[in-house]
């Protein structure tokens, strides 16, 4: 954040109160609403909007990089309570959890659990990518976890746990259900 830090006391102002309104925004509406409307909100023109954030990635990027961090720290902190096998489940329960709860996270996420390109690349991407590939690494030693199953795929699925609960119920009361069910196709001596 030193880029925020660094400019003038009314472009910080504008900048912090785009990532609010837009916040309210993605909560409301989900990962589609208006930019023009998040910019009127703000008390800002669109190309103010645009100046800081020039896509809608960007944006959402900016207004979710500190949940997507914490729920890659809870990576590391249910591994320090947990076996590694159960880390992983919990983590993934709470990730597919958190893509329904906060509004435009699953669609934020869906590159970083795609296949390279540029959209792939990011803060976000980084942090959930990198706490998978601990996680998973961790089963796989323990041997609990198919020794083939690579951290993406891992994401993938949890990414579709998420919408599979939420086409369910609307809530995301089948995740664990879901999650079990997925969970013993991957563990050790299923498959490859």
């Amino acid at each position: 954040m030193t880029r925020v830090r660094s400019m003038r006391a009314d472009a910080r102002r504008n900048h912090e109160r785009l990532l609010e309104v837009a916040a309210e925004a993605f909560a409301e509406h989900g990962e589609g609403a208006s930019l023009d409307d998040i910019a009127r909100r703000a008390g800002v023109g669109s190309g103010t909007l645009y100046r800081h954030f020039p896509t809608r990635r960007a944006l959402l990027e900016a207004v979710y990089l500190d949940r997507i961090e914490a729920i890659a720290a809870r990576a590391d902190v249910l591994a320090a309570q947990r076996a590694p096998g159960e880390a992983l489940v919990e983590w993934l329960n709470e990730l597919a959890a958190g893509m329904i709860r906060v509004r435009g996270l699953r669609a934020l996420l869906g590159p970083a659990v795609a296949d390279g390109g540029p959209a792939a690349v990011s803060a976000c991407g980084d942090a959930v990518r990198g706490a998978a590939a601990r996680l998973v690494g961790a089963a796989q030693a323990e041997g609990t976890l198919r020794r083939d199953v690579e951290p993406v795929e891992v994401l993938r699925l949890a990414h579709g746990v998420a919408t599979a609960s939420e086409l369910a119920d609307g809530e995301g009361k089948a995740i664990r259900r879901y999650l079990s069910l997925l969970t013993e196709g991957l563990r050790a001596g299923t498959g490859s």
